[in-house]
């Protein structure tokens, strides 16, 4: 916290003193009231009305037990959570996270990242989190299905169409939402959009899976776009092998960019060659179907290598895609994506990039777009899943791609607008959180202090 002005270490000292061991959200918080508080400053309503230390207060916060019966017939116990973080200007939005590193900490992080995100999409949605520490991973579906009834049966008295929608994240896929709903909808009697990503067949989006990893590329295409460049033959690293990599790499080959690596957590495939529609097809059905390693795609494709020991950030790239998780983005691998002639790096998963990595980036003046602007695809497709549903109708694949392109571009100008400095960089760190801010700021100051 040394390099913190005054102003923002107190802040960040008052916060972290009611929120002790609580590292993850700590790192949130500090990122960005290194670029709100100077704002703040120059703008004395918001100062006046303490509007971001209440933002940094969790409106609701649940924890309860989840017990439930695995195929052995032993009795597990569970975990669940939500934060309901800000309901300012729409009903609390945001996904379910089954891991077993599941923690309030976590999930405060990225209930307060979802505030912003969610403000930035520039939909009426507020912003919230939730989970479990429970590992769908090497479950059977009838073991799922019973943890999703128990954890349900509890969230359901604390959500609505109306007052919070939840969705998925990391370990709560197409699967998960199918029985959570089920759930749902058997507690409380009625069929209604409570839920977003869900199956087509009962109230869910066209390209909602797609959502995340298409916005991504949508918004870094408006970053070279802006820059009088393109993503047509740029090398890209691209981290992680899930939806979000999936469609982030599928875009990627689409606008004629060459991906070149893909990981999970035991490892990473560096392919020199590319990776092509054909071997994408290949992920696709060894993540979603196979439920298999990354490693097997070596074993199938022999120009690629994989390595146990090393990240996709080690690979000379144009551009990187960290698509992951947390943390997964170190200041050693930051300098060493510098050093190897990297121009950007566009955040597709929640705060990949570290706390010194980031810092780092903006020194050297790179492309960088934090998540909670680049990766809001997913929520913003959620939101247009919302309005379907309350409307009782479905659009067509185009029409929810055409507005999906808008929201990220829109997304991108007013990154622009608040982060661009008097030397023309743009800084998107700075635009998307003050971008986020104000919006929800005004929004609170209307509604009184509640």
């Amino acid at each position: 916290m040394s390099n913190l002005s005054k102003d923002v270490s107190d802040f960040v000292g008052k916060i972290s003193k009611r929120n002790p061991h609580e590292p993850e959200f700590m790192q949130a918080v500090t990122e960005v009231a290194e670029t709100i508080i100077p704002f703040i400053e120059d703008h004395k309503k918001y100062k006046d009305a303490n509007v971001l230390e209440r933002m940094c207060e969790p409106e609701r916060v649940m924890m309860f037990r989840v017990p439930w019966v695995d195929d052995q017939n032993n009795v597990q116990v569970n975990r669940g959570f939500r934060v309901q973080m800000n309901s300012a200007i729409g009903p609390y939005k945001g996904g379910l996270r089954f891991h077993p590193t599941v923690n309030l900490s976590v999930l405060k992080f990225l209930a307060f990242e979802q505030v912003f995100k969610n403000s930035l999409t520039t939909l009426p949605l507020g912003g919230g989190k939730g989970g479990s520490d429970f590992d769908p991973k090497g479950k059977s579906d009838a073991e799922v299905m019973r943890f999703c009834q128990s954890f349900m049966t509890e969230l359901s008295k604390h959500i609505g169409g109306y007052t919070d929608v939840p969705a998925g994240d990391i370990g709560v896929g197409a699967r998960e939402i199918g029985f959570l709903f089920g759930q749902y909808k058997r507690l409380n009697n009625e069929f209604t959009g409570v839920l977003t990503g869900k199956g087509l067949s009962y109230g869910g989006s066209l390209i909602r899976t797609e959502a995340t990893g298409y916005g991504l590329v949508y918004f870094a295409k408006e970053v070279m776009d802006a820059n009088d460049d393109s993503l047509e033959g740029k090398v890209c690293a691209v981290s992680g092998s899930g939806n979000v990599a999936q469609y982030a790499i599928e875009k990627l080959i689409e606008f004629g960019a060459k991906p070149v690596t893909v990981s999970d957590s035991g490892g990473c495939i560096y392919d020199p060659d590319g990776i092509d529609t054909e071997k994408l097809e290949f992920i696709k059905e060894l993540k979603n179907e196979k439920r298999g390693r990354i490693s097997e795609y070596a074993d199938k494709y022999k120009a690629a290598e994989f390595h146990k020991d090393i990240t996709p950030w080690n690979i000379k790239v144009d551009f990187a895609f960290p698509c992951a998780t947390q943390n997964e983005l170190p200041l050693e691998d930051a300098k060493t994506l510098v050093k190897n002639g990297c121009k950007g790096v566009f955040e597709g998963a929640n705060m990949p990039t570290t706390e010194e990595a980031l810092s780092y980036f903006r020194e050297q003046k790179i492309f960088f777009s934090p998540g909670k602007a680049s990766n809001a695809g997913g929520v913003a497709t959620s939101g247009l899943e919302m309005s379907q549903n309350a409307q009782r109708i479905s659009w067509t694949r185009d029409e929810v791609d055409y507005r999906l392109k808008m929201i990220m571009r829109s997304i991108h100008k007013n990154c622009v607008d608040y982060g661009t400095g008097s030397d023309g960089y743009v800084d998107y760190v700075k635009g998307a959180n003050i971008a986020g801010f104000v919006k929800v700021a005004d929004a609170m100051i209307a509604q009184g202090v509640v």
